[in-house]
């Protein structure tokens, strides 16, 4: 072999040395562990004399910074020996190696292995439910939904994976961890006090996705607002009102959710009649005329129960109410609403049915004036 290449080596080889012996000397390696290493014959000692006694942390420097220019020296001095040279340079590697392959190595292959597992376990779930969003062919919003929590699901277990693995492998070439994970702490609490408005909006959002509390398209209440839901994520709700206002709701806001949209709605007709109709009358001509709708092939796809006219609900002076209950499918009550209030006010007019009044009028007129006699006590 070249003499260059000799020297090259030997001083790479110098150099990952000192790497070593620095990171022993500032990652806090016991003295034990460390008077080997500063030694050019790891060798223990004879039987018969007294063991090594454990050294400090000045110790440690000194011996190291007497070491590293001893050895510069004479490494300077006998360059051309090749022997000599690669001797003294892997001087005290054994030590690192053995323990290396001894605990580094199989602690790597059982972090690798944990974190294949893991990651598989992960894909299984995202798999089905990406399949299961493919499924909802009728129910785009769902299938968004289903989709958007398989991204954060892979996201965040990808981000703990890959944060074990991490840790495992600093720990295997015996880097202190501790440091690293009290600067860790330290961030992390700085951000979650100046973003903790931010975390409790996406976690309130992943709970809605996953929940299916609400999707885009439903007709919502929340935190006091009243529309339809435009816009989903992690963070905000976008509702459109009914006179067309955008309402921005973070999700950390939303403490109650009034779902006007979910599998059906009931619309509610109360109808004010005279008070002094025959209530057997009413309540006939009322079923008949919502028969009437729940029948018309405009509604009877949409009407989807037969409505119910429970009878007289409350008096109030000379006013009757009877409410006219139907279940419809959601989003579509105002229109059967509409036409049944047309068919009634036609009905009650064909029948002279007087409607209810809500306020009573009462009419007093004068006493009559007697006309005077044209007779006087002094004509008499």
């Amino acid at each position: 072999m070249p003499s260059t290449t000799i020297s090259i080596l030997a001083y790479l080889l110098i150099s990952l040395r000192i790497v070593v012996s620095l990171k022993s000397v500032f990652l806090g390696i016991p003295g034990t562990q460390l008077r080997p290493i500063l030694h050019r014959n790891a060798i223990p000692p004879p039987s018969g004399t007294l063991p090594y006694r454990p050294i400090n942390a000045f110790e440690v420097q000194d011996t190291f910074i007497m070491n590293l220019f001893s050895t510069s020296a004479q490494l300077t001095e006998s360059l051309p020996k090749d022997e000599h040279i690669f001797r003294h340079v892997l001087n005290g590697w054994d030590i690192d190696l053995a323990h290396f392959l001894q605990v580094g190595i199989p602690q790597l292959l059982f972090a690798l292995l944990a974190s294949f597992i893991c990651q598989q376990i992960v894909l299984f779930f995202v798999r089905r439910m990406r399949q299961r969003a493919d499924h909802l062919v009728g129910n785009s919003s769902r299938a968004s939904q289903l989709r958007t929590v398989a991204a954060i699901l892979r996201a965040t277990a990808y981000a703990i994976i890959g944060f074990y693995l991490l840790t495992q492998v600093l720990g295997a070439i015996g880097v202190s961890l501790g440091p690293f994970i009290a600067s860790a702490g330290v961030i992390g609490l700085g951000i979650s006090f100046g973003a903790q408005s931010i975390f409790k909006d996406m976690l309130t959002g992943i709970f809605i996705l996953v929940e299916d509390q609400y999707s885009v398209g439903d007709t919502i209440t929340i935190a006091g607002l009243t529309g339809i839901v435009e816009d989903l994520s992690l963070r905000i709700t976008r509702l459109r009102g009914s006179d067309g206002t955008i309402y921005i709701v973070p999700n950390s806001q939303i403490t109650t959710v009034s779902n006007l949209s979910r599998d059906f709605a009931v619309g509610t007709l109360n109808i004010s009649v005279d008070a002094r109709e025959d209530p057997t009358r009413v309540i006939a001509l009322l079923k008949k005329l919502a028969d009437d709708v729940r029948n018309d092939a405009a509604f009877k796809d949409i009407v989807i129960a037969d409505p119910t006219v429970p009878g007289v609900d409350s008096l109030k002076g000379y006013e009757a109410i009877y409410p006219i209950t139907v279940r419809v499918r959601v989003n579509q009550r105002d229109g059967v609403m509409r036409e049944l209030r047309k068919r009634v006010l036609a009905a009650f007019a064909m029948q002279s049915i007087p409607l209810g009044a809500t306020n009573s009028t009462v009419l007093i007129q004068p006493p009559a004036v007697l006309p005077q006699s044209s007779a006087t006590p002094d004509t008499l």
